[in-house]
């Protein structure tokens, strides 16, 4: 299947940050149009306002009842206490 390696290394990124530092993924923006979401995460990179690997972006796969939608979270770690 193409792209399946690079899925695979994006979800064992995502792993390893997470096992590394205690968080949770906060969404921060949502839409069914792919190029509303490419534009969103292309002004994030270039604005510097989050680290490219905090990003994940979660596609949910539509049907005829439910169209394709796109997510895009942000990984926030816990405050030290």
């Amino acid at each position: 299947m193409p792209g399946q390696q690079k899925r695979k290394r994006s979800r064992e990124r995502a792993h390893r940050r997470a096992a590394a530092v205690r968080g949770h993924w906060e969404p921060l923006f949502s839409t069914q149009v792919h190029a509303e979401m490419k534009e969103y995460v292309r002004r994030l990179y270039e604005e510097g306002r989050v680290d490219p690997e905090c990003v994940r972006i979660d596609q949910f796969c539509g049907r005829l009842t439910h169209p394709t939608s796109y997510r895009v979270s942000v990984f926030v770690p816990e405050a030290s206490a």
